[in-house]
C-alpha cells in the first residue's frame, strides 16, 4: 500500500465509534468554514458528550483581574489543600468553560481536589500571547492564595500548561507541585516522527496542527510558546504526561517526557495504545479511554497527594 494513502487507525470498536460520532458534526468542507461556524460545531459536539455532574460537586463562576472568566469546582469530598488549574484544548481557537465542564468535574471528583478552569482569550481575535498571558495571570493569582497548584491541560491547553510552568520557573515562582500534560502540542517540527507517521490520523491531522499554529501566530523561537525548544528543563515540577498512539502530537509528549527525565524531573509517561487525539471525551464509550482517564485521575491524585 502506498504510504501516502495509508491512514493509521485504531481497532478498538469504542474509539472508532467515538471518532465516527465526532465526524458527524462536521461537513466535508468544514475546513473552509468561518471561525464562528467552527466554534458552533465544536460546542455542539462537546455538548453531545456531556455527562451527569458528580453528586455533591459544586461550581462557582467568577473573574480573575476583573476580566478573565474562571470556574471553580469543589467536590463533595475534598481531601487536600492542593488545587488543579485546568486549561482546555481546542487549538487556542475553539473551546470554553462549557466545552470541558464535564471533564473538569469528573477529574476534580476523582482526585478529590478543588479545580479551577479558565476561559482564556481565543485566536484569531487574540493571537499569541493573549491566551498565554491569561493563563499565567490566573496561575499567579492561585499561587498568591498560598495553596499548592498542579497545572494541567489537554492539547493546546497542554501547550499552555507547559509554557506557564516554564515561565513560573524563570520568574522564581513557588507553589507549583506538578504539571499534567494530556496529548499536548509542544512545538514539534511537523515533519519527523509522529507528524509524518500519523499525518492523517483520525481526530487530528498534521495539517490541522499547522493550521492552528498559523492562526495563533506564536513566535517560532519562543520556548514558552513551544516548550520543546526550552534549553533547560531542570528544576521543573513532577509531571504526568499522557499521549495517544494515533495522534500526530504523540512524539511531542514522548520527547518532552524523555527530556524532563534526562533533566532529573520525576516523570510518569503513559501512552494509550488504541487512542486518538481528544480521547478524554470518549471516556464513557471507549474501554481504552475509560482506562486512560482512570490512570489520569490516579496520576493527578499522586501529584496532589490524595493517593
Amino acid at each position: 500500500m502506498d504510504s501516502k494513502t495509508w491512514r493509521p487507525m485504531p481497532t478498538e470498536p469504542g474509539i472508532l465509534a467515538f471518532h465516527e460520532r465526532c465526524e458527524a458534526f462536521y461537513p466535508a468542507d468544514a475546513v473552509n468554514a468561518s471561525i464562528e461556524q467552527q466554534r458552533q460545531w465544536y460546542d455542539a459536539l462537546c455538548a453531545d458528550f456531556d455527562a451527569p455532574s458528580p453528586t455533591g460537586l459544586t461550581r462557582r463562576d467568577e473573574h480573575v483581574g476583573g476580566r478573565i472568566p474562571v470556574r471553580r469546582y469543589r467536590p463533595a469530598d475534598v481531601t487536600t489543600e492542593a488545587r488543579i488549574f485546568y486549561i482546555h484544548g481546542g487549538g487556542c481557537v475553539v473551546g470554553s468553560l462549557e466545552s470541558h465542564d464535564a471533564i473538569c468535574a469528573e477529574l476534580a471528583h476523582g482526585v478529590r481536589a478543588e479545580l479551577v478552569s479558565v476561559d482564556y482569550r481565543l485566536a484569531p481575535e487574540h493571537v499569541w500571547p493573549a491566551a498565554f498571558e491569561d493563563c499565567y495571570e490566573v496561575l499567579r493569582g492561585l499561587l498568591a492564595e498560598g495553596r499548592p497548584v498542579v497545572v494541567a491541560g489537554d492539547s493546546a491547553g497542554g501547550n499552555l500548561a507547559a509554557g506557564i510552568v516554564l515561565k513560573a520557573k524563570a520568574e522564581g515562582l513557588s507553589g507549583i507541585i506538578g504539571q499534567v500534560l494530556i496529548y499536548p502540542a509542544l512545538g514539534g517540527d511537523l515533519v519527523s516522527g509522529s507528524y509524518g507517521e500519523m499525518a492523517e490520523a483520525p481526530g487530528l491531522t498534521t495539517a490541522d496542527v499547522a493550521y492552528y499554529r498559523e492562526v495563533l501566530k506564536a513566535p517560532a523561537d519562543n520556548p514558552f510558546a513551544h516548550p520543546l525548544k526550552a534549553r533547560d528543563l531542570s528544576g521543573l515540577p513532577p509531571a504526568y504526561i499522557t499521549a495517544a498512539t494515533f495522534d500526530p502530537l504523540r512524539d511531542d509528549a514522548r520527547n518532552y517526557a524523555a527530556r524532563l527525565a534526562q533533566a532529573g524531573v520525576d516523570v510518569t509517561y503513559r501512552e494509550e495504545p488504541q487512542m486518538i487525539h481528544a480521547w478524554l471525551r470518549a471516556r464513557h464509550m471507549s474501554p481504552g479511554a475509560k482506562e486512560g482517564f482512570l490512570h489520569l485521575v490516579h496520576g493527578v491524585a499522586r501529584l496532589v497527594g490524595t493517593r
